[in-house]
């Protein structure tokens, strides 16, 4: 016993007492030599230490806890690319499902045994997907009508979350800001709609608005929305940014109608790593058939073994969070997530 006491303290002091964990980390150039993985691992965990306890952090956007089953399922996934669907066909075929479960929760009326959908990185992607669909099929109207589609713009309430920004600065596109006041704590249909014009390619209500957990009244702006495009002759869709409300509402407010039930809303994007219960990155996107998802938005490639077609902004991308996701549906049921 003695011998082994000894032995386990000549092994850490192998890592603490090593030259290496002597020097500073590497700062600005890669190290001349190898590390070992032991001593390579304290040093980056030593680094981290103080911040990497995620259940103390309260701060978040972001599931902090699975259980061990689905960490034990993703952390055996760790080195799997989802992208390549012809070597893992079995998670391709789970992400249909996931798909198909998240649309219909949605009330989707797609008819199709595959709903019309997509993998995110997290809901920023899925946002962003959304939101291009509407300005492609905004854009190939216009020019079949031969008008003007160089000044597109969308409508939001300033309770938006950043990545709202981020698409009008990477496309070009105006975004007009709805003002939220105490008076008007959600988005205002009315207020809304004064902003639209034939340049307009959606509206987006949000639910569970990022600084109030608040949701847009969505059917009230279909409703509204529906006599303005009457009015106006404009066919304004409706994308909904679900971030959290997209994983809430299914399950607590099953009669309240934010979703495909209303007529104008054509899209739906909601973020998997917040009440989807998956560690990030997660989202997922939803249309209302495929007919909403313009075709150029699918990339063709055949250097994976086979042609692989894919909806993303990023390529590859981890296949572990879709593991975790399908696993929360089938552990947690209806009733889980709606407790």
């Amino acid at each position: 016993m003695e011998d082994l006491n000894f032995r386990k303290g000549d092994a850490k002091t192998d890592v603490f007492g090593s030259d290496r964990m002597l020097q500073p980390s590497p700062i600005e150039k890669i190290p001349d030599g190898p590390t070992t993985p032991e001593v390579a691992y304290q040093m980056v965990k030593d680094e981290t230490f103080a911040q990497t306890q995620p259940r103390l952090n309260l701060a978040t956007f972001v599931t902090t806890y699975m259980d061990e089953y689905a960490t034990k399922l993703m952390n055996e996934a760790i080195n799997i690319n989802y992208i390549d669907e012809t070597e893992y066909p079995r998670i391709a075929v789970m992400n249909g499902k996931c798909i198909n479960i998240v649309a219909n929760l949605w009330n989707s009326p797609e008819k199709d045994t595959w709903k019309t959908g997509a993998l995110a990185i997290g809901s920023s992607e899925a946002c962003m997907l959304g939101g291009v669909a509407a300005w492609l099929r905004w854009r190939k109207k216009r020019q079949a009508q031969g008008k003007p589609f160089d000044k597109p713009n969308f409508v939001i309430s300033t309770g938006f979350q950043v990545v709202w920004e981020k698409f009008a600065q990477l496309w070009q596109i105006e975004m007009r800001e709805v003002p939220l006041t105490l008076e008007k704590t959600t988005l205002d249909p009315e207020e809304a709609l004064k902003m639209c014009d034939e340049n307009t390619i959606c509206i987006v209500p949000i639910q569970g608005v990022t600084w109030t957990g608040l949701n847009d009244d969505v059917e009230a702006l279909d409703k509204a929305l529906d006599a303005y495009n009457a009015k106006t002759g404009y066919d304004i869709p409706i994308h909904v940014d679900a971030a959290s409300g997209g994983f809430i509402l299914p399950f607590l407010y099953p009669e309240k109608k934010w979703d495909f039930r209303l007529k104008w809303v054509l899209s739906i994007s909601v973020s998997g790593h917040k009440f989807g219960l998956v560690y990030p990155g997660l989202g997922w996107v939803c249309w209302k058939g495929k007919e909403y998802l313009p075709e150029e938005m699918s990339f063709s490639v055949n250097y994976l073994g086979a042609n692989i077609t894919q909806v993303g902004l990023n390529f590859s991308r981890p296949a572990a969070q879709i593991l975790g996701q399908y696993y929360q549906f089938i552990s947690l049921g209806f009733q889980g997530y709606k407790v």
